[in-house]
């Protein structure tokens, strides 16, 4: 019998598991070298796992079978994809007996916390999906941020107690690049009527909230304080407070369209700064309703603008974000809002 030849031993059963024969010393596979430093990747199923540990804890295919519910054969067949997945032999029988391999052992000891894991991933994915559970990160701007959000964020809690919004501040265009760099889920922005988007918006889902008019806010003795309206060019004579940069350019874009250019005396950033300021009849300011209703106008009164001037409130996202359940939910919860305004 040369060295490549199988002993039979008469009245044996075969196998089922192939023997691994090493090379013989001296004659080395030509990708030796590959081999030293690159192994085939094993890829083991869960429901393979699963079959392994039944075999385990109860000493038979035919045990394992009744505990998972199905037929020997069909546990014999997962064990003998789950050896070829991993290249050695599992199990051997002695007898009657069935034992594990040094690899079985070592398998089945990974397998608990393997299938734990899976089994968290499962129950948080489905959480998750079910608005169990979930985050989102919302980019807002202040008088968003003081008005709709609030209300959407309340009624968000009640019907989903698990999903949890963490908020921001920022104005456009900032809250929208937050948004494309991977900052925030979620960003409510606005636009003016008129004004050229240049496409910067093509790429995302706009999900349209509400149409909010500008109005004149002035010092509550001034000689338009009690006017039903009144037109930008009647105050091209007055200081202005200006707000942010986008509002800023918003306010001399309009006036420059009445034919005159604001003398812009102070510039914040803060609504109730601004509302402070023509309170104490240092100037008039343009600002939006929705400002206005976040901050309680002391020394001052709003005028409503001839012709109208307007900004269309939305609400951004990523097209894959907008399947996200919690985004989707958070989404909604602002259109709510928006409705009530």
């Amino acid at each position: 019998m040369t060295g490549t030849d199988s002993a039979r031993v008469p009245g044996a059963r075969p196998s089922p598991y192939r023997a691994h024969h090493p090379k013989p010393l001296g004659q080395p596979s030509l990708s030796a070298s590959r081999q030293s430093t690159a192994y085939p990747r094993t890829v083991i199923e869960a429901r393979h796992l699963r079959v392994l540990r039944a075999v385990a804890a109860t000493g038979s295919f035919s045990a394992a079978g009744r505990e998972l519910g199905c037929t020997q054969p069909a546990v014999s067949q997962q064990m003998k994809a789950l050896e070829a997945s991993v290249g050695t032999p599992l199990v051997v029988r002695s007898g009657r007996e069935m034992r594990l391999t040094q690899a079985g052992e070592a398998l089945v000891r990974h397998a608990a916390g393997i299938l734990a894991g899976l089994t968290a991933a499962e129950e948080e994915v489905a959480a998750i999906a079910g608005l169990r559970a979930g985050r989102v990160r919302l980019v807002s701007f202040p008088s968003g941020s003081s008005t709709l959000v609030p209300t959407a964020l309340a009624a968000l809690r009640a019907a989903h107690p698990g999903t949890r919004v963490s908020l921001e501040e920022a104005e456009p265009p900032q809250s929208v690049r937050l948004l494309r760099e991977g900052d925030c889920d979620l960003a409510l922005a606005f636009r003016y009527e008129g004004a050229a988007l240049e496409g910067e918006w093509d790429d995302l889902v706009v999900r349209p909230l509400l149409t909010d008019r500008l109005v004149a806010l002035v010092p509550e003795r001034h000689r338009l304080a009690r006017a039903g309206s009144v037109a930008i060019g009647e105050l091209a004579r007055e200081s202005w407070i200006a707000g942010c940069p986008r509002c800023r350019g918003q306010l001399v874009e309009v006036c420059e369209s009445a034919g005159f250019t604001p003398r812009i005396d102070f510039a914040t950033d803060d609504y109730p700064a601004v509302v402070g300021l023509v309170g104490a009849g240092l100037g008039v300011a343009v600002l939006p309703q929705l400002a206005i209703e976040s901050v309680r106008p002391r020394g001052a009164r709003t005028v409503t603008l001839e012709p109208a001037v307007r900004r269309e409130i939305v609400a951004l996202t990523l097209p894959d974000l907008a399947r996200v359940p919690a985004v989707a939910a958070t989404l909604d919860q602002l259109a709510v809002a928006a409705g009530q305004k």
